[in-house]
């Protein structure tokens, strides 16, 4: 499967129906290969004759687009009628799309296709022979542009995060972390923010990024005094961040690119801004609850040097080099990653310290975990493919859109809310890229159409989906970060949503401003970042109890108003906001001056 893609990307991928055809049949041949339909107690595969079937099938349903493949381009769709076989066939897709997303991302998506398949077939008078096409024989269902997605840009760029863990990148990115943030008041938490955010840009998943990064962070963390949930909170939180965060986002800025017509290049630059702001009220929320509960970082014996580390292995940041200076010479996105891949393995052998492990073994085994990791991406667009051709056919996102402008009264933020309810809602049962494919299809137009810009609405329906991650009671970041360090969900979640608590206000930030996407005049732009910046950091400040010294409850509530109101954009809330924080100042430095003691507890 990979190779299929490497061959593609560099020499040009084949016409859409056969290249995303091949692309979900070695994702379907793959995914009843690793995701048995049951196992015994000691692991073997149970009924294995049933994914065998399964198997032949699927290389049935896609080897009849091949073979039929010139029938199907000359005829005139919805007009010629379906053959016997065509319609089989294409029951069979449905089927088999739908039991292979269920085996590797569970019931939620599946169930969602269910529902507007149901509602085509029973609630309009749409023919089965017309719904059957549109899902199976056309490039506007299963074979959709998120599938496409999935096989020109998603599975490259997994490839090239594979090849990254392979030469050794994770171990400079927490060497990198540590030797910077280390010896500081709680240096350990934001060792886990720096290297997460690293770590998020070559993952693009927040389990993956827990997974990798927090059995190294968040045993460091307890050990330097965090309590094991807000450890885990911090974990959570920072890998859930490194799908907004560029250079290298999660899949859904690519189907993002597909869906705005611009550049991958474009949608980071659009991203940079919120991402980052995000990042410093994540770090800000874990220096002041770490001054505030008087914790110290690690010794600086016992931490890297930052040259040491950049001698040893920072020849391993130019695979990112080159993947972005690629972009920025307008090569494609997919041909940048897969030249960054090449990359890995040949900049890793240039030295001793990182040329140890590494062989003919790591070129395989970065192959596989590159088709492995693309699964749940590939099966999920494949999925989300059903629900898009049911929407496009039926038109039922335009009622949608109305529905939602209705109960919003026309009001802009009602319309957000709504919408950042409903993207949490379906990001706690779904992968982040179908959830923003769902809310692309049903709640993006109407935000748009109440005067949105369309890369605002987007990213806000982005952000989101994203965050669903940390919003309990289905946060599988949390879930993550809290069994590694055996701590309960709810206090996790908890803490997780207290320490991101500016990623669900920066989205209402760039909406209302879009100068923080680098829309506008520099001038504009630069002031929006600066307010909106120190607004974050007031916030994070506000939420922990801690500037100066140790906060008073008044002092916080107080911390807090300014936090919004220099979040929001305006001269004349940027110096109301500028007013209360200096009383809060003036107030901690009398009180300093006088002796007084300084505010305790959480």
């Amino acid at each position: 499967m990979s190779l299929y893609h490497v061959w593609a990307t560099a020499m040009a991928p084949p016409e859409a129906l056969i290249f995303r055809g091949m692309h979900l049949l070695f994702a379907l041949v793959l995914v009843y290969l690793l995701f048995p339909v049951a196992r015994t107690a000691d692991g073997e595969r149970r009924w294995w004759w049933i994914d065998a079937a399964l198997i032949v099938l699927s290389a049935a349903v896609v080897g009849h687009i091949f073979v039929t493949y010139q029938s199907i381009t000359n005829r005139i769709i919805y007009i010629d009628d379906l053959t016997l076989r065509d319609q089989v066939m294409a029951v069979l897709a449905v089927l088999l799309v739908l039991d292979a997303t269920r085996r590797v991302i569970g019931w939620a998506l599946p169930i969602t296709a269910m529902v507007f398949l149901g509602y085509a077939m029973l609630g309009t008078d749409i023919k089965l022979q017309v719904l059957l096409e549109q899902m199976y024989l056309s490039t506007e269902g299963i074979f959709g542009s998120t599938l496409g997605v999935s096989a020109t840009y998603v599975i490259v760029f997994v490839l090239f995060g594979s090849f990254m863990e392979k030469s050794g990148t994770g171990k400079l990115f927490m060497d990198f972390a540590l030797s910077l943030t280390g010896h500081t008041a709680g240096g350990p938490g934001k060792v886990s923010v720096v290297s997460s955010s690293l770590f998020g840009t070559i993952s693009g998943s927040a389990v993956a990024n827990v997974m990798v990064d927090g059995p190294i962070a968040i045993p460091l963390m307890k050990r330097s005094g965090f309590k094991p949930s807000f450890a885990a909170g911090v974990e959570a939180t920072a890998s859930t961040g490194g799908q907004i965060m560029p250079p290298i986002m999660g899949a859904a800025a690519f189907v993002m690119a597909e869906y705005l017509a611009v550049s991958y290049f474009q949608v980071t630059l659009w991203a940079w801004i919120p991402a980052l702001l995000f990042y410093a009220a994540v770090f800000a929320a874990v220096h002041f609850h770490a001054k505030r509960s008087g914790l110290m970082g690690l010794p600086r014996s016992e931490l890297p040097r930052l040259g040491a580390v950049l001698a040893e292995r920072g020849h391993l940041f130019i695979p990112i080099g080159v993947v972005l200076g690629g972009m920025s010479l307008s090569f494609s996105a997919p041909l940048c990653a897969l030249a960054g891949a090449v990359s890995c393995l040949p900049v890793a052998l240039l030295r001793k310290t990182t040329r140890e492990g590494i062989g003919w073994h790591s070129v395989i085994e970065g192959l596989q975990g590159g088709a492995r990791d693309a699964l749940s991406v590939a099966m999920a667009c494949a999925c989300a493919g059903i629900v898009i051709g049911v929407i496009a056919l039926t038109g039922v996102g335009i009622s949608f859109t109305q529905v939602v402008i209705a109960l919003a009264q026309n009001t802009l933020l009602l319309a957000l809310l709504l919408t950042a309810v409903a993207g949490i809602v379906l990001g706690m049962g779904m992968p982040t890229t179908p959830a923003y494919i769902v809310m692309v299809s049903l709640l993006v137009p109407a935000l748009v159409k109440l005067g949105v810009q369309t890369p605002a609405a987007h990213l806000f329906a982005l952000y989101f989906a994203v965050l669903s991650a940390i919003t309990p009671p289905v946060a599988l970041a949390v879930f993550a970060a809290a069994g590694l360090a055996k701590a309960g969900m709810w206090e996790t979640g908890w803490q997780a949503m207290r320490i991101g608590a500016a990623g669900f206000i920066v989205p209402f930030m760039f909406v209302y401003e879009p100068a923080l996407l680098m829309i506008g005049p520099w001038t504009t732009v630069a002031s929006a970042v600066v307010s909106a910046a120190i607004g974050c950091v007031l916030l994070a400040a506000g939420l922990f109890g801690y500037l100066l010294q140790p906060c008073s409850a008044w002092q916080r509530v107080v911390l807090v108003a300014a936090a919004l109101l220099l979040i929001k954009p305006g001269w004349a809330t940027d110096v109301a906001g500028a007013v209360l924080v200096l009383a809060v100042v003036l107030g901690q430095w009398r009180q300093r001056a006088r002796g007084v003691p300084a505010a305790s507890g959480d």
